[in-house]
């Protein structure tokens, strides 16, 4: 590949299913190299199996990759769509000679192959059209076949694996054009990243093999082959294949769960990908660093508690206005009211109060719940025990004090400080009642905090509602 060809990628995935975890990781790959060096990152989708292709999984493609921020440059390409290009290629082969009409039957083939591992030999087809001869009728139906090479051996530099070969004895004339005129995967796959101009194929290792038999193809109709790239699959924390009990789930899932995009990049990003030992890192910073040397040769493992752990500060890292942002969108896939005004307000009040303990969105809303909830704020199992008699009593004494107190956090920090010490009890032993009271929870934000955040009026009120 010319050094100097601007750099364009692909994402190709089928669909037939949602967007897994694995080839988001691969999406995300190519649209980082691609950024990386200012080229551009384009998305194929290869439904030429018409039978398996649905309309819910081509839509959850984009879908999920605009959830994650992957912006793809120009229009989707449809594979089916250049169908008539691909057959148009196979015939071009066919007319130079790096092809070739094959009429075997279905059954033929199989008593070949089955001919051949009687033998114990690899059940290679190996076609006796392959050198012409008389078509058995003038009508008679036939594939269009590669005319690989017999000898010698196919070899590709990869920018991962490292050099990888194949003996050349090993690889069949696969077909490029089957008898109904359309086009096989690995033809389709060639001509579509020829035509788009693709200089770099970053994909799973599962396609490893498929480089072979694509390179042969490359050379046959005289084109130039891009740079392959093929990255490790990722496996469960047991080592064993990525299944749905490891979280092998689309990226839809992972939204819902309430991971914010920024956390799924950088995590799906250190799976199998390293900048020494950085783990929490900006997509900025992702971008500047990115190279494909540095993609490992094994498995990554997914793990969930990593995850978790890069999303927790990632939502610190947050600004309280890209804070209030994400758990706008959040309530919005998931269907949730909107927020009133006085509701933004008050989550752009609360500020990393918030943040400091949420590890997923969905825990951001609990800890908001002081604001989200409305009165009478009744408190759930944990925090109804903070509410017996004795303590109610103690709330009403410290309500009567609050009436009067300046509504600033030192201030009512000072102020709550003062009415332990002449009951004579621990802060946490008023703290934790009023906690129950205000927010219906154990955990929240400082109370001084809740307090401040909600106003003097509304303190008052849910203090009256939780003393009866």
């Amino acid at each position: 590949m010319s050094d100097q060809a601007p750099v364009i990628t692909r994402f190709a995935p089928s669909p037939t299913g949602f967007l897994h975890i694995g080839s988001a990781r691969t999406a995300l790959f190519n649209w980082l190299f691609a950024r990386h060096h200012g080229g551009r990152f384009l998305l194929r989708i290869e439904d030429t199996d018409r039978a398996r292709s649905t309309a819910q999984a081509t839509a959850a493609i984009p879908e999920g990759l605009n959830w994650l921020g992957l912006e793809w440059d120009g229009d989707i390409v449809s594979q089916f769509d250049n169908a008539p290009r691909h057959a148009e290629v196979a015939h071009k082969m066919l007319a130079t000679g790096t092809a070739y009409k094959c009429y075997a039957t279905k059954d033929e083939i199989d008593t070949f192959r089955e001919a051949e591992r009687t033998a114990g030999r690899p059940p290679l087809y190996r076609s006796p059209w392959r050198d012409g001869g008389t078509p058995p009728a003038p009508d008679a139906p036939f594939v269009i076949r590669l005319r690989a090479p017999q000898t010698g051996e196919t070899m590709i530099d990869d920018a991962v694996q490292g050099r990888v070969t194949w003996q050349n004895n090993t690889l069949d004339d696969l077909i490029l054009l089957r008898s109904d005129g359309t086009p096989t995967y690995m033809l389709a796959v060639v001509v579509d990243d020829h035509d788009m101009g693709i200089t770099h194929v970053i994909r799973g290792d599962d396609h490893l093999t498929n480089a072979a038999r694509q390179t042969l193809i490359y050379q046959s109709a005289g084109w130039e082959t891009p740079v392959f790239a093929h990255i490790p699959l990722i496996h469960g924390p047991d080592g064993a294949k990525l299944s749905k009990r490891h979280g092998a789930l689309g990226v839809e899932a992972y939204r819902d769960m309430g991971y914010p995009a920024t956390a799924m990049r950088n995590y799906l990003a250190r799976l199998g990908w390293s900048h020494g030992d950085d783990e929490f890192f900006t997509t900025e910073q992702a971008i500047d660093w990115f190279s494909l040397e540095a993609i490992g040769k094994s498995p990554a493992r997914f793990d969930f508690k990593k995850l978790e752990n890069l999303s927790g500060q990632h939502i610190r890292a947050m600004s309280d206005a890209r804070m209030l942002a994400e758990m706008q969108a959040f309530a919005a896939s998931q269907h949730r009211e909107s927020f009133t005004q006085l509701q933004q307000d008050q989550i752009l009040a609360a500020g990393a109060g918030l943040r400091d303990r949420a590890k997923t969105l969905p825990e951001l809303f609990d800890m908001a719940y002081f604001i989200l909830g409305s009165r009478p704020f009744s408190p759930n199992e944990k925090a109804a025990k903070s509410l017996d008699t004795v303590s109610r009593g103690m709330l009403r004494g410290l309500t009567s004090r609050l009436r009067n107190a300046s509504w600033t956090a030192d201030a009512l920090d000072a102020e709550l400080r003062s009415f332990a010490d002449s009951e004579d009890l621990k802060l946490g032993k008023v703290a934790q009642p009023l906690r129950a009271a205000l927010t219906g929870r154990t955990v929240s934000p400082s109370v001084f905090d809740v307090m401040v955040v909600i106003g003097k009026t509304e303190t008052l009120a849910r203090l009256e509602d939780a003393i009866g």
